[in-house]
């Protein structure tokens, strides 16, 4: 009985054209996948929308650019009040100039850092005197800024390490205690932005992948806890869209590589040589300069997680082959999928 109830799902599974190989990375996207009763494009059945959007407020981290730029204008469109959270809002640089322009009484720009504890502390204050009605609370928290870097284990300094979970891992934890007795008052939701990368490993991507288990770990916990004060929590899992949000130049993986190779300690220059790592600084170029350029899956999945009054756990806005590897990566046995992807 139990198989048969398995098995039902996948008669509606088709695949066509599988291929694993590409010029790239080594793999090619699979041409063609169908998996109706769960698209890896995050676009689900819709259940029914929370009322009163117009009178919710939400926060976004990271709205200088990418997903948060575009989410802000976005959840403005659908009628809540967007507090966004800009790193850059003191120097009036970035998105928080364009947001402001806007003048609408709806969008909100703060003054953000996320590794900043009295940063985020004033947020909380700003965000708490600026509600018309602070004892119901903050109704939405987007946990989205975040940065990336690249480099085996041993090219990677510790400094490194550091920067980034302070960013990613360290200020979603730190932004989410602030905003939690808020978002509780409202029983709403908080949406951390993971990615496929929080899911499975990859080479020369330690740095962001811990981050992004970390996320992962911290959501499924909050999830548990929040469960009985009415809270939802939901993870974004975006796949590859660094063609869509910038987060690569030339100039910047040429300024990271350089910063790297004088770094190294002596000793592992000598074992791997220039011309190895040049190799691999050249396939982070390839892999910088692909995927998706429309955001929009994205953004729906973070509006649906806010509006929904059923939202999902986990949404995967990716395309038909990162969805498929990631299946693959953390389904089957290591050393199959070792063998597809990585070696």
């Amino acid at each position: 009985m139990l198989a048969t109830k398995l098995s039902r799902p996948l008669l509606n599974f088709s695949v066509k054209a599988l291929n694993f190989k590409d010029p790239g990375n080594g793999f090619r996207p699979v041409q063609r996948v169908c998996f109706p009763l769960l698209s890896p494009s995050g676009s689900r059945s819709y259940a029914s929308e929370v009322d009163q959007i117009g009178s919710r407020a939400v926060l976004i981290t990271g709205c200088d650019s990418g997903f948060g730029f575009a989410l802000a204008k976005h959840l403005h469109t659908k009628g809540f009040i967007v507090y966004a959270g800009c790193l850059q809002k003191d120097k009036g640089d970035g998105g928080s100039k364009d947001l402001d322009n806007m003048k609408s009484d709806r969008m909100r720009t703060v003054q953000l850092n996320v590794c900043d504890s009295k940063e985020v502390d004033r947020a909380v204050e700003h965000v708490n005197s600026s509600l018309e009605d602070p004892e119901k609370g903050l109704w939405g928290l987007v946990n989205n800024a975040g940065i990336s870097t690249f480099g085996e284990v041993e090219f990677t300094s510790m400094d490194t390490y550091m920067e980034v979970a302070e960013v990613n891992l360290w200020g979603t934890v730190r932004t989410t205690k602030a905003f939690l007795p808020l978002i509780r008052r409202s029983k709403g939701r908080v949406v951390n932005i993971s990615s496929m990368m929080g899911r499975m490993g990859s080479p020369a991507r330690s740095p962001y992948c811990i981050t992004k288990f970390g996320v992962e770990a911290f959501s499924d916990c909050l999830r548990y806890e929040m469960q009985p004060q009415g809270v939802m929590v939901s993870i974004v899992e975006p796949g590859n869209f660094i063609a869509a949000t910038n987060l690569y130049s030339p100039e910047r993986i040429k300024a990271i590589a350089d910063k790297m190779w004088d770094e190294l300690p002596e000793i592992v220059r000598k074992d791997y040589g220039r011309k190895y790592f040049d190799e691999q600084v050249s396939k982070m170029e390839t892999y910088c300069n692909s995927g998706s350029t429309d955001t929009s899956p994205v953004i729906e999945s973070v509006a649906h997680a806010l509006t929904a009054t059923a939202p999902y756990t986990r949404y995967h806005p990716m395309d038909y082959y990162w969805w498929l590897r990631m299946q693959i990566m953390t389904h089957m046995p290591a050393a199959i999928s070792d063998r597809l992807y990585v070696y």
